[in-house]
């Protein structure tokens, strides 16, 4: 029984830390990494929209994509008709209504950038947290 006990424990400790990872609140993951504006607007469209249906929304921006997130290459993102926001605007009031939004974890390393030039309240997502988001069956995922 004492044997069993120390088995039980070390199989708690090894799995600990992964099921920490696998806690989320988000129940879709939307993941950006076109460089068209009107996708980048109908994919942030759709996760606001998702979010007022009462889904926890998480978004990752990755590629060209990652730039929307950049506080000086916002003024860039293009206003469009229709939702008469451009998608950094888009993000921006993603994370004001709550949303975690993250840039790719290979972004900021590959790019001009670092985590001082993201606009408040982005974050630079961890590998190992969106793979156990990713992998979890209850979440639903979008790419654009």
């Amino acid at each position: 029984m004492k044997m069993m006990k120390k088995a039980a424990f070390a199989l708690l400790l090894m799995a600990g830390p992964g099921l920490a990872l696998a806690q989320t609140d988000a129940d879709m993951l939307t993941i950006i990494t076109s460089d068209e504006e009107q996708t980048q607007a109908m994919a942030l469209i759709l996760t606001m929209q998702a979010q007022r249906a009462d889904v926890s929304p998480q978004v990752l921006l990755c590629d060209d994509a990652g730039e929307l997130a950049v506080a000086s290459e916002a003024s860039d993102s293009e206003v469009l008709r229709g939702p008469d926001a451009s998608p950094a605007q888009m993000v921006r009031r993603l994370v004001d209504h709550g949303v975690q939004v993250d840039v790719c974890a290979i972004f900021l390393p590959n790019s001009e950038y670092t985590d001082t030039d993201l606009i408040d309240g982005v974050g630079v997502a961890q590998p190992p947290a969106i793979g156990a988001i990713v992998a979890d069956p209850a979440v639903r995922l979008f790419t654009f």
